[in-house]
């Protein structure tokens, strides 16, 4: 079996067993940037660096093919997209929010279970890198605060 066969059937056997389909990927991300765009907190954030969207969910539903559905789809480097965003615990808190919401009101259970598991781990891990990029190296457990840049020098 090939490496592209062996991805094909993972990707099968991860659509069986939640039911996630490459058109649920576009719904959700679709939905959730919809929100996003609405959003206080986020959408500053992103209408000062994306001023074409069409491109953007493309790509957003190509990263989440590749989370979800093991897809390879995405190519790209998000720890350096988001490295320098003035973003915090908080916009990760709402972020999570906004996107479990979505998945809640877009996806059937097991589905949304699937998502919600990969986008924690996804707003942790960039947390614990902006944090890192920003000089401060979080305990386990730990939030990344903007404040605390100040606070460690």
């Amino acid at each position: 079996m090939t490496g592209a066969e062996r991805r094909e059937q993972i990707t099968a056997e991860i659509s069986e067993r939640t039911g996630i389909t490459e058109a649920m990927i576009e719904r959700l991300v679709r939905a959730f940037y919809a929100k996003v765009r609405e959003d206080a907190v986020l959408a500053p954030i992103f209408e000062a660096r994306i001023h074409d969207w069409e491109p953007h969910l493309q790509q957003m539903c190509a990263f989440w093919s590749s989370v979800a559905l093991m897809s390879g789809r995405y190519h790209g480097t998000p720890m350096v997209k988001h490295m320098p965003l003035p973003v915090d615990a908080g916009h990760f808190d709402r972020w999570l929010a906004l996107f479990e919401a979505t998945a809640r009101e877009i996806c059937p259970p097991e589905a949304e279970a699937h998502f919600v598991e990969r986008a924690q781990r996804i707003a942790t891990s960039l947390e614990l890198g902006i944090a890192t990029g920003a000089g401060v190296f979080l305990g386990r457990g730990e939030r990344f605060r903007r404040h605390q840049v100040g606070d460690h020098q």
